[in-house]
């Protein structure tokens, strides 16, 4: 290849790729340094210019003049002597192309960080391209791809797992994902094993927010800010409970969430893969709160001890043992999720219908036990 049409092949590549023409012939500059280095045999270091018009090659090697520093013992001064080899263009031309599918390859992923980076906690619909024992890739669009991780964080706990226990490995129509990370290319902090070959944007299924956005999809009042959605629990694969509440006094959170006949909630429970969405009402005051968190069960009474984050739950003999009974199929949606308290109700259920065998036969009503509240990560209230 002569030397004028590689410099007419590298600045067509660039137009073509929108990558900046002079770094391209920067960074071929460099990779054909370390190359001559080799070929030639040289003693010292090698740099090497391209003529930005003619696109003459030369090659110079870099010997240190003077005495080293005596800190660091790097010479400060070189003179540079000229080694250009006679097929100089024929080895350029061969370092070319590795160095430009490389800069294409990070061009494309910049391009994408670029584009998506502002869009973290969007909604995006994807299908599924291709899969793996850690990840799942996902088609965004052509040229576009998102990884839905599921690494055993036992195994890998650097790495996440963002899809529900449940889940297909495989989803042949297309499904809605959350972006939860863009990675950045250029970035200086220490790469996860296989970024390079791995897609650079990362996406859930699991996330609470992945409900949130489907609320506002499906329900305007979301969408408008008269509903607001104040906290919300999941159980990936198995059950959400969503606590909503109302910017006006006219209007039924609930009911707006929900839909006519349940058509709203229905939509997002199937995006879902059918995991089951309560929709409960929020309340200022804790234990109102509490008894609706609860729910389907009926709570008699609720005593809040603010002090020492303590809550004291009483529930009929029959909702006790339904609700266990209940437990056993799926796991519980804690009410500490949506109270930003740490509340083991499934467990304080099971405690108390045991106990409560023993209370029956001597005649008095069954009662939860009080149990410590702390505040939790991710599902707790904003």
């Amino acid at each position: 290849m002569a030397t004028s049409e590689l410099i007419e092949a590298l600045q067509a590549l660039a137009h073509e790729r929108k990558i900046d023409e002079f770094y391209l012939i920067e960074r071929l500059e460099e990779s054909l340094a370390k190359s001559y280095e080799g070929i030639l045999d040289l003693e010292f270091d090698a740099r090497v210019t391209i003529d930005r018009q003619t696109g003459k090659i030369y090659v110079y090697e870099l010997v240190p003049v003077g005495e080293p520093d005596e800190e660091t013992g790097e010479y400060s001064e070189f003179e540079e002597r000229d080694v250009t080899p006679d097929d100089v263009s024929r080895i350029a031309a061969q370092n070319a192309k590795g160095v430009i599918s490389s800069l294409v390859r990070e061009a494309g992923r910049q391009s994408i960080y670029d584009e998506f980076r502002g869009r973290v906690g969007d909604l995006v619909t994807g299908t599924v391209l291709q899969g793996t024992p850690d990840f799942t890739i996902i088609k965004i669009r052509e040229g576009v791809e998102a990884e839905l991780p599921h690494y055993d964080t036992k195994r890998d706990p650097e790495e996440l797992n963002e899809r529900p226990p449940t889940s297909i490995t495989v989803i042949t129509s297309a499904s809605r994902f959350l972006i939860v990370d863009v990675r950045d290319p250029r970035s200086d902090e220490p790469r996860q094993r296989g970024e390079q070959v791995r897609p650079p944007i990362v996406v859930s299924r699991t996330h609470p927010d992945l409900i949130r956005r489907l609320f506002e999809i499906e329900v305007p009042e979301i969408y408008d800010g008269m509903v607001e959605i104040k906290s919300i629990a999941r159980e990936p694969g198995a059950r959400s409970k969503v606590a909503v509440s109302s910017r006006e006094s006219n209007l039924d959170p609930v009911g707006a969430c929900v839909g006519p006949k349940g058509s709203r909630v229905r939509m997002v429970v199937e995006e879902l893969r059918n995991e089951r969405v309560d929709v409960i009402q929020w309340s200022a005051d804790p234990a109102t709160y509490v008894a609706n968190a609860l729910s389907p069960a009926k709570v008699s009474r609720v005593s809040i001890d603010e002090a020492n984050h303590y809550a004291t739950v009483v529930v009929p003999d029959d909702q006790l043992s339904s609700r266990s009974a209940r437990r056993a199929k799926r796991p519980p949606c804690r009410a500490s999720d949506r109270l930003a308290y740490r509340h083991q109700i499934g467990e304080l259920l099971e405690r108390a219908a045991a106990d409560g065998e023993h209370a029956h036969r001597r005649g008095r009503s069954r009662r939860c036990r009080a149990v410590r509240l702390r505040e939790r990560g991710r599902n707790a209230l904003p």
